[in-house]
């Protein structure tokens, strides 16, 4: 039996007892563990097999986990938990109990600061840059950076702040855009080897020493010699903000990367590498279509042939009302953060091209580049997943609320999200936007729902946030011609005598389920449908407590903050016992969704048992 040189390698370590010539068979069997997997779990697929060299390079030359390897986002970051421990685990990735898609602390000591979204990595690594040096340790820091997160303020706060403290640190720019990528050649690769090797730095050095002896030529020298590197490798930017720029090279020539990160290990002060590499790189399905493979469900690893789920997901529903609302009012314009798939906002690119914006990943200026839309008439829909809406809450709050600007925030993603985890979990939205005064926020149970709060929202002048699951719906047919909700108004969908159960967003189905297993027990339930947690209906639920003081309440959201203590506070000094279903206070893990519901309550079982425990005054 043919023995992989991926059985050898079970830390860096052992990656290092590797000799060079051995590295790019490793990288083909890593990018085969990883095709394997994620065919079978989901997951980052396109993002992952680009960095696997690059990876490999990295710990060849570095010595984590003292060393710091810090990942950006973590889409990156397969490759990396295939060769420093979790090798035998893979197969158990974005699994409940299984291994995060992402980088955690808690789950390695690789692992040295965790990601889930953007822009963050250079930020940290000047954080640990700077504890080294204060507490007099000795280590390398490294930052990993796609060139998608660089659109991000955030990075380029920290390679500001960077430059500005000339700490020793390397962040290095994985770059996988076509664009570029014919500047990358012989020349620039011996150029990069050049300048990491220190040549170009000595004789920059001496003349800068030389000349700076003479005050009036020292200024224009140092100039030249800055504009002679600008002209051979395009890092003008880095190097105006105090970064040596190398770059930039082929980032799948693992020997000539090793040679840079060795060389560049002596150098002094924040270096930047540009490094160019190709999403999907060794699966061509991936190669062909990057975007499709870039966060991926099941699919057929021969093939490439992904796994369709049944049903019409909001997504599509969402997708659908916007273009057909847009087709008839042209003030409506739509913006995204590099979500254009996952928002559906990608039918509205090719529907509306010159209305539609994709602002990179950058939250918050989507939403006050929305507000200046707003501010002169227009009316934008700012598409954003839930979890990725916290960036932007300063924004909401300041630039669009308090203006009172009509800006349309579709929060998708809303509520549990399943393999992701708990970086992507939307599950404080409710809790974050309840607070904030002039927002209308509001949750459809149904995919018709989802159509008629969107067009209520476009047509109701105020600033309105509208939240909605990943995944598909009820199966519930969307009526064209829908009409506009009653604001703040909610819907009795069953009338009872014995408890009421308060449902708001995708669980108004659950709450329906339970009041029938209820119905068996010759037990009478209530059902409303709240549709809105600001304005709160405060009318329904006193008409109702005129038929019982037991009330349940239920939501996919964190129960601190969330739509169940609403319920409580107009509900406080009636007497009223209220017992809600939620999500507890603390960072729900990584599963299947069904999983993760059943371990927090949200089904109809539990509604009702919780329901029965509330009339026979149990806890």
């Amino acid at each position: 039996m043919l023995v992989k040189i991926l059985d050898k390698v079970n830390s860096p370590e052992d990656l290092k007892k590797l000799t060079k010539d051995e590295l790019p068979a490793l990288a083909k069997e890593v990018r085969e563990e990883i095709i394997s997997s994620v065919s079978k779990t989901g997951g980052h697929l396109a993002s992952s097999l680009g960095a696997v060299d690059l990876t490999i390079a990295l710990h060849y030359a570095y010595n984590a986990p003292k060393d710091k390897i810090i990942w950006d986002v973590g889409h990156q970051a397969y490759a990396h938990k295939i060769l420093t421990g979790r090798k035998d685990k893979f197969k158990t990735l974005r699994t409940h109990g299984g291994l995060s898609g992402f980088p955690k602390r808690s789950e390695s000591p690789y692992d040295a600061f965790g990601a889930g979204h953007s822009s963050t990595s250079i930020s940290a690594a000047l954080g640990f840059a700077v504890a080294r040096d204060l507490q007099k340790e000795k280590f390398e820091v490294v930052s990993v950076i796609g060139d998608g997160s660089m659109t991000g303020g955030l990075a380029f706060e920290g390679l500001q702040n960077a430059g500005h403290l000339k700490k020793d640190m390397l962040v290095i720019l994985n770059d996988n855009q076509m664009f570029i990528s014919q500047k990358v050649g012989a020349v620039a690769g011996y150029f990069a080897k050049l300048l990491t090797g220190g040549k170009f730095k000595k004789v920059e050095e001496k003349v800068m020493k030389t000349v700076s002896r003479f005050h009036s030529f020292g200024s224009p020298f140092g100039k030249l010699i800055k504009r002679v590197k600008v002209m051979l490798f395009p890092g003008m930017l880095f190097e105006e903000m105090g970064f040596t720029y190398i770059g930039p090279v082929q980032g799948h020539n693992i020997d000539n990367i090793i040679t840079i990160l060795t060389n560049i290990k002596t150098m002094k002060g924040p270096v930047l590498l540009h490094v160019i590499t190709k999403k999907g790189k060794g699966y061509e399905p991936a190669e062909e279509n990057p975007e499709k493979f870039h966060g991926v469900g099941k699919f057929d690893a021969a093939t490439g042939k992904t796994v369709k789920s049944n049903g019409v997901t909001y997504t599509k529903v969402f997708s659908d009302a916007l273009v057909k609302l847009a087709a008839y009012d042209n003030k409506i314009v739509a913006v995204t953060a590099a979500m254009p798939e996952g928002t559906g906002l990608d039918k509205f690119a090719k529907s509306f091209p010159k209305r539609y914006f994709d602002v990179g990943i950058a939250e918050e200026h989507a939403v006050t580049f929305a507000a200046g839309m707003a501010a002169d008439g227009l009316k934008p829909v700012c598409a954003i997943y839930s979890t990725f809406m916290q960036r932007a809450l300063d924004n909401i709050i300041h630039d669009v609320a308090l203006q009172n600007l009509p800006v349309v925030f579709a929060l998708d993603r809303a509520g549990l999200v399943g393999e992701d985890g708990g970086t992507h979990h939307g599950a404080f939205d409710f809790s974050y936007l309840k607070f904030i005064p002039n927002l209308i926020v509001m949750a459809p149970s149904d995919e018709d729902e989802l159509s008629r709060m969107l067009k209520t929202a476009l047509q109701s002048g105020k600033p309105c946030a509208l939240r909605y699951p990943r995944g598909a719906g009820a199966g519930v047919e969307v009526n064209n011609n829908a009409t506009v909700l009653r604001i703040g108004k909610a819907k009795v969908l069953s009338e009872g005598k014995d408890v009421c159960i308060l449902a708001i967003g995708n669980h108004v189905s659950t709450a329906l389920a339970a009041s029938k297993i209820l119905k068996e027990k010759n037990i009478e339930a209530a059902v409303i449908n709240m549709r809105f947690l600001k304005p709160f209906d405060e009318e329904v639920i006193f008409s109702m407590l005129a038929k019982t003081n037991k009330f349940i309440t239920v939501e996919e959201n964190a129960l601190s903050g969330g739509f169940g203590e609403s319920v409580k506070s107009v509900l406080s000094g009636t007497g009223a016992i209220v017992k809600s279903i939620g999500l507890p206070d603390k960072f729900i893990e990584h599963g299947n969704i069904r999983i993760l519901r059943e371990k927090y309550g949200l089904t109809p079982e539990n509604i009702a048992e919780t329901a029965v425990n509330a009339i026979h005054g149990k806890k």
